[in-house]
């Protein structure tokens, strides 16, 4: 594929709560005064694939996706695992399919770990097998994730650093991959480019930190008054349980850690309120390291709203000429 042939594609990258679905509305939505209906969204989001998992993931309204087209969401059921090679592989076949109308891709996202192995390609790590896969499946039922994360970090700190101690799978996998490779799973690296089928304008937005944090500290106030609690509860009743890699988002892991098979009491629920704000600033502060060195990624403060939509608009145009005149060339990889 020559430089010609490469696909435009948009990479808008973002901490929760920095305002992304409002600017892809503006932008690209039935009645922006920019680019109306000429962008499908492909969320790179981790949890927003999961069917059930609405107010805590902030998932775009049912109106603002009828506004503008969101792919990836609502896709698996919570005991579903939905891993970056998965991302990566449904991106790829959406980016051209969107491409093909002659419409611009645009990832959007703030699931780090997603967007730059879509932009960089997924490390060359060895295949799964099966019976390792299993024997640590068991491990995990018996011992818990958080003593097989101790393990991992014996050995694998780097890796351990970047892996919530809940999250079973991507412990699981680390751990897989050194007992078959021998090898830990922070050796496998990429090249550190973009990948050469792709012709990309990354954006990243950032705020302020305490404006950051008051307003990540909103967002979860008003998850609970639009009916969190009730929404996470139902999901718990129905025997879903922390162990699920759906129930590991940030806003239910922190009810399923707690369940007792009840109504949650208003101390806990205080308790579970200010443990969801603290894991989501932890979170925003984790998500820019995922992305900060991505080549020819631009950083810009979300306010400085003139200078974003200019980039993205100078963009857009390039990108819609191309699309226009050979978008039928991308309908397939």
């Amino acid at each position: 594929m020559n430089a010609v042939e490469k696909l435009p594609l948009l990479a808008l990258y973002a901490p929760t709560a920095c305002g992304k679905t409002a600017l892809c509305s503006e932008l690209f939505g039935r009645s922006s005064l920019f680019f109306a209906s000429r962008a499908e969204i492909i969320s790179a989001d981790s949890m927003a694939v999961y069917r059930g998992l609405d107010i805590g993931t902030a998932k775009p309204t049912a109106e603002e996706r009828k506004n503008l087209v969101h792919h990836l969401i609502d896709v698996c059921d919570i005991s579903q695992q939905f891993g970056a090679g998965e991302f990566v592989e449904s991106a790829d076949k959406l980016a051209f399919e969107i491409a093909s109308r002659s419409k611009i891709p645009a990832v959007v996202g703030g699931t780090g770990f997603y967007l730059r192995n879509f932009l960089l390609g997924l490390p060359p790590t060895p295949p799964s097998n099966p019976l390792v896969r299993e024997r640590l499946k068991e491990r995990l039922s018996k011992e818990g994730s958080e003593a097989l994360h101790a393990e991992l970090a014996r050995f694998d700190a780097e890796s351990a650093k970047k892996i919530h101690p809940n999250d079973a799978f991507r412990i699981c996998r680390a751990l897989e991959v050194f007992e078959i490779s021998g090898k830990p799973r922070s050796a496998f690296s990429v090249s550190g480019a973009i990948r050469s089928k792709y012709d990309v304008c990354t954006v990243i937005l950032t705020r302020e930190r305490n404006e950051l944090y008051e307003r990540i500290d909103f967002r979860v106030d008003e998850m609970f008054r639009r009916g969190l609690v009730d929404e996470v509860q139902e999901l718990l009743f129905e025997g879903h349980n922390a162990c699920e890699p759906g129930m590991q988002a940030i806003g239910y892991r922190e009810f399923a850690q707690k369940w007792q098979n009840r109504q949650f009491s208003l101390s806990e629920l205080d308790e579970i309120r200010d443990n969801i704000k603290r894991n989501s600033r932890k979170y925003a502060k984790k998500q820019f390291t995922y992305m900060k060195d991505i080549p020819g990624a631009e950083i810009f403060n979300a306010d400085d709203s003139d200078l974003v939509i200019k980039k993205i608009s100078d963009f857009c145009d390039y990108a819609l000429n191309l699309l226009d005149v050979s978008g039928k060339r991308y309908d397939n990889l």
